[in-house]
Protein backbone atom coordinates (compact mmCIF):
# COMPACT_ATOMS: atom_id res chain seq x y z
CA UNK A 1 0.00 0.00 0.00
CA UNK A 2 2.77 2.10 0.53
CA UNK A 3 4.48 1.61 -2.78
CA UNK A 4 1.34 2.28 -4.45
CA UNK A 5 0.68 5.35 -2.02
CA UNK A 6 4.34 6.56 -3.35
CA UNK A 7 3.61 6.18 -7.15
CA UNK A 8 -0.10 7.43 -7.18
CA UNK A 9 1.80 10.46 -5.05
CA UNK A 10 4.21 11.04 -7.77
CA UNK A 11 1.60 11.09 -10.72
CA UNK A 12 -0.13 13.26 -8.97
CA UNK A 13 2.14 16.10 -8.76
CA UNK A 14 3.67 15.49 -11.93
CA UNK A 15 0.07 15.84 -13.94
CA UNK A 16 -1.20 19.41 -10.98
CA UNK A 17 2.71 21.00 -11.89
CA UNK A 18 2.25 20.03 -15.51
CA UNK A 19 -0.19 22.85 -15.24
CA UNK A 20 0.62 24.96 -12.76
CA UNK A 21 -0.88 23.40 -9.46
CA UNK A 22 0.55 22.20 -6.41
CA UNK A 23 -2.03 19.04 -6.23
CA UNK A 24 -3.77 20.02 -3.07
CA UNK A 25 -7.03 18.21 -4.30
CA UNK A 26 -5.62 15.29 -5.63
CA UNK A 27 -3.64 14.95 -2.87
CA UNK A 28 -6.57 15.28 -0.36
CA UNK A 29 -8.26 12.87 -2.83
CA UNK A 30 -5.34 10.35 -2.63
CA UNK A 31 -5.27 10.46 1.52
CA UNK A 32 -8.79 10.35 1.90
CA UNK A 33 -8.63 6.93 -0.39
CA UNK A 34 -5.82 5.14 1.66
CA UNK A 35 -7.55 6.50 5.26
CA UNK A 36 -4.91 8.31 6.41
CA UNK A 37 -6.52 10.83 9.97
CA UNK A 38 -8.01 13.68 9.01
CA UNK A 39 -5.99 15.39 11.61
CA UNK A 40 -2.73 14.93 9.11
CA UNK A 41 -4.57 15.68 5.90
CA UNK A 42 -4.53 19.46 5.56
CA UNK A 43 -1.06 20.39 7.34
CA UNK A 44 0.13 18.00 4.47
CA UNK A 45 -1.72 18.73 1.40
CA UNK A 46 -0.25 22.59 2.19
CA UNK A 47 3.39 21.17 2.77
CA UNK A 48 3.43 19.10 -0.38
CA UNK A 49 1.74 22.56 -2.14
CA UNK A 50 4.41 24.52 -1.09
CA UNK A 51 6.83 22.83 -3.16
CA UNK A 52 5.07 21.49 -6.08
CA UNK A 53 3.82 24.81 -6.81
CA UNK A 54 6.95 26.66 -6.07
CA UNK A 55 8.89 24.02 -8.66
CA UNK A 56 6.00 24.92 -10.94
CA UNK A 57 6.28 28.59 -10.35
CA UNK A 58 10.20 28.70 -11.39
CA UNK A 59 9.47 26.35 -14.68
CA UNK A 60 6.72 28.54 -16.34
CA UNK A 61 8.45 32.07 -15.08
CA UNK A 62 11.31 30.72 -16.68
CA UNK A 63 9.57 29.89 -19.82
CA UNK A 64 8.06 33.22 -19.98
CA UNK A 65 4.54 32.77 -19.04
CA UNK A 66 4.36 34.99 -15.73
CA UNK A 67 2.08 38.64 -16.03
CA UNK A 68 2.62 39.79 -12.64
CA UNK A 69 -0.27 42.16 -12.91
CA UNK A 70 -2.44 39.94 -13.38
CA UNK A 71 -1.99 38.11 -9.91
CA UNK A 72 -1.27 40.53 -7.34
CA UNK A 73 -4.57 42.25 -6.90
CA UNK A 74 -5.41 38.30 -5.88
CA UNK A 75 -2.75 37.99 -3.36
CA UNK A 76 -3.43 41.24 -1.86
CA UNK A 77 -6.52 39.61 -0.38
CA UNK A 78 -6.29 35.86 -0.84
CA UNK A 79 -2.76 35.28 1.47
CA UNK A 80 -4.20 37.08 4.89
CA UNK A 81 -7.82 34.80 4.36
CA UNK A 82 -5.71 31.71 3.95
CA UNK A 83 -4.44 32.44 7.21
CA UNK A 84 -7.57 33.11 8.80
CA UNK A 85 -9.01 30.25 7.65
CA UNK A 86 -6.86 28.04 8.78
CA UNK A 87 -7.36 29.03 12.30
CA UNK A 88 -11.22 28.29 11.89
CA UNK A 89 -12.42 25.44 13.28
CA UNK A 90 -13.87 22.74 10.98
CA UNK A 91 -16.37 20.20 12.07
CA UNK A 92 -15.43 16.45 10.83
CA UNK A 93 -18.77 16.31 8.25
CA UNK A 94 -18.84 19.84 6.93
CA UNK A 95 -14.85 19.18 6.29
CA UNK A 96 -15.70 16.26 4.24
CA UNK A 97 -18.73 18.03 2.52
CA UNK A 98 -16.22 20.49 1.07
CA UNK A 99 -13.52 19.16 0.27
CA UNK A 100 -15.95 16.68 -2.01
CA UNK A 101 -16.94 19.67 -3.38
CA UNK A 102 -14.02 20.65 -4.45
CA UNK A 103 -13.31 17.49 -5.68
CA UNK A 104 -15.56 17.71 -8.19
CA UNK A 105 -14.42 21.07 -9.25
CA UNK A 106 -11.27 19.63 -9.73
CA UNK A 107 -12.60 17.06 -12.13
CA UNK A 108 -14.75 19.45 -13.94
CA UNK A 109 -11.29 21.17 -14.07
CA UNK A 110 -9.63 18.35 -15.50
CA UNK A 111 -11.98 17.21 -18.30
CA UNK A 112 -13.71 20.33 -19.41
CA UNK A 113 -12.07 24.04 -18.72
CA UNK A 114 -8.08 22.80 -20.77
CA UNK A 115 -10.62 23.34 -23.80
CA UNK A 116 -11.80 27.08 -23.23
CA UNK A 117 -8.36 28.12 -23.90
CA UNK A 118 -7.74 32.09 -25.15
CA UNK A 119 -4.60 33.00 -26.61
CA UNK A 120 -6.31 36.83 -26.08
CA UNK A 121 -5.95 37.83 -22.54
CA UNK A 122 -7.57 41.05 -20.24
CA UNK A 123 -6.60 42.74 -17.35
CA UNK A 124 -9.30 41.62 -14.47
CA UNK A 125 -11.27 44.58 -12.56
CA UNK A 126 -9.35 45.05 -9.53
CA UNK A 127 -12.25 44.72 -7.13
CA UNK A 128 -13.12 41.71 -8.23
CA UNK A 129 -9.91 40.38 -8.13
CA UNK A 130 -9.80 41.59 -4.47
CA UNK A 131 -12.91 39.69 -4.03
CA UNK A 132 -12.09 36.53 -5.66
CA UNK A 133 -8.82 36.03 -3.93
CA UNK A 134 -10.09 36.98 -0.70
CA UNK A 135 -13.23 33.76 -1.49
CA UNK A 136 -10.42 31.33 -2.30
CA UNK A 137 -8.17 32.54 0.67
CA UNK A 138 -10.76 31.90 3.04
CA UNK A 139 -11.77 28.52 1.24
CA UNK A 140 -8.15 27.43 0.88
CA UNK A 141 -7.39 27.83 4.29
CA UNK A 142 -9.89 26.01 5.53
CA UNK A 143 -9.72 23.04 3.46
CA UNK A 144 -5.82 22.56 2.57
CA UNK A 145 -5.80 23.30 -0.78
CA UNK A 146 -3.58 26.11 -2.34
CA UNK A 147 -7.23 27.56 -4.21
CA UNK A 148 -5.27 27.58 -7.71
CA UNK A 149 -7.21 24.42 -8.83
CA UNK A 150 -10.48 27.28 -8.71
CA UNK A 151 -8.34 30.33 -9.95
CA UNK A 152 -6.83 28.59 -12.59
CA UNK A 153 -10.53 27.84 -14.52
CA UNK A 154 -11.73 31.67 -13.25
CA UNK A 155 -8.69 33.66 -15.23
CA UNK A 156 -9.32 31.29 -18.61
CA UNK A 157 -12.89 31.11 -18.80
CA UNK A 158 -12.72 35.25 -18.02
CA UNK A 159 -10.53 35.13 -20.33
CA UNK A 160 -8.06 37.04 -18.07
CA UNK A 161 -5.54 34.69 -18.64
CA UNK A 162 -4.53 31.82 -21.34
CA UNK A 163 -3.53 28.69 -20.20
CA UNK A 164 0.09 29.25 -19.60
CA UNK A 165 -0.54 32.45 -17.75
CA UNK A 166 -3.12 30.83 -15.51
CA UNK A 167 -0.77 28.24 -14.80
CA UNK A 168 2.17 30.60 -13.81
CA UNK A 169 -0.45 32.59 -11.75
CA UNK A 170 -2.20 29.60 -10.19
CA UNK A 171 1.70 28.27 -9.30
CA UNK A 172 2.54 31.60 -7.26
CA UNK A 173 -1.04 31.88 -6.00
CA UNK A 174 -0.86 28.53 -4.51
CA UNK A 175 2.52 28.69 -2.82
CA UNK A 176 2.01 31.99 -1.27
CA UNK A 177 -1.34 30.41 -0.08
CA UNK A 178 -0.10 27.58 1.24
CA UNK A 179 2.54 29.04 3.14
CA UNK A 180 0.04 31.44 4.76
CA UNK A 181 -2.05 28.49 5.41
CA UNK A 182 -0.13 26.68 7.18
CA UNK A 183 1.51 29.37 9.17
CA UNK A 184 -2.38 29.92 10.52
CA UNK A 185 -2.77 26.17 10.98
CA UNK A 186 0.37 25.85 13.04
CA UNK A 187 -0.36 28.41 15.32
CA UNK A 188 -3.76 25.95 15.81
CA UNK A 189 -1.21 23.34 16.96
CA UNK A 190 -0.83 20.09 14.30
CA UNK A 191 1.29 17.81 14.19
CA UNK A 192 3.12 16.43 10.59
CA UNK A 193 2.44 12.74 9.44
CA UNK A 194 5.62 10.92 10.78
CA UNK A 195 6.51 10.24 6.54
CA UNK A 196 6.26 13.34 5.58
CA UNK A 197 9.85 13.84 4.33
CA UNK A 198 9.87 10.97 2.44
CA UNK A 199 6.68 12.35 0.67
CA UNK A 200 8.57 15.70 0.19
CA UNK A 201 10.82 13.95 -1.90
CA UNK A 202 8.29 11.83 -3.95
CA UNK A 203 6.59 15.33 -4.68
CA UNK A 204 9.28 17.06 -5.41
CA UNK A 205 10.61 14.81 -8.27
CA UNK A 206 6.81 14.54 -9.54
CA UNK A 207 6.47 18.28 -9.58
CA UNK A 208 10.13 18.73 -11.53
CA UNK A 209 8.85 16.32 -13.73
CA UNK A 210 5.61 17.66 -14.65
CA UNK A 211 6.75 21.46 -14.39
CA UNK A 212 9.71 20.78 -17.30
CA UNK A 213 6.84 18.35 -19.36
CA UNK A 214 4.25 21.69 -19.25
CA UNK A 215 6.63 24.64 -19.58
CA UNK A 216 7.85 22.39 -22.86
CA UNK A 217 4.15 21.46 -24.07
CA UNK A 218 4.47 17.65 -23.28
CA UNK A 219 0.64 17.24 -22.16
CA UNK A 220 -0.40 13.87 -20.73
CA UNK A 221 -4.06 14.27 -22.08
CA UNK A 222 -4.83 10.41 -20.90
CA UNK A 223 -3.57 10.54 -17.64
CA UNK A 224 -5.96 13.41 -16.61
CA UNK A 225 -8.65 11.16 -17.13
CA UNK A 226 -6.91 8.82 -14.71
CA UNK A 227 -6.75 11.75 -12.44
CA UNK A 228 -9.95 12.58 -12.65
CA UNK A 229 -11.32 8.90 -11.93
CA UNK A 230 -9.27 9.06 -8.14
CA UNK A 231 -10.72 12.52 -7.72
CA UNK A 232 -14.32 11.01 -8.32
CA UNK A 233 -13.34 7.60 -5.82
CA UNK A 234 -12.33 10.11 -3.53
CA UNK A 235 -15.12 12.08 -3.23
CA UNK A 236 -17.67 9.07 -3.29
CA UNK A 237 -15.81 7.69 -0.58
CA UNK A 238 -16.13 11.22 1.28
CA UNK A 239 -19.96 11.27 0.97
CA UNK A 240 -20.75 7.65 2.07
CA UNK A 241 -18.06 7.29 5.29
Amino acid sequence: MEYIFLVSLFVIAFLYSSVGHGGGSGYLALMAIVGIAPEFMRSTSLTLNIFVSLIAFIAYFNAGFFRSALIIPFLLSSIPMAYIGALLPIQPTVYKIILAIFLHIAIARMLFIPNAVTEQSKKPPFAMALLIGAVLGLLSGMIGIGGGIILSPILILLHWANMKEAAAASALFIFLNSISGLVGLFHTGFNFNPHIISWIVVGVAGGIAGSYSGSFKIHANQLKYILATVLLVASIKLFLV
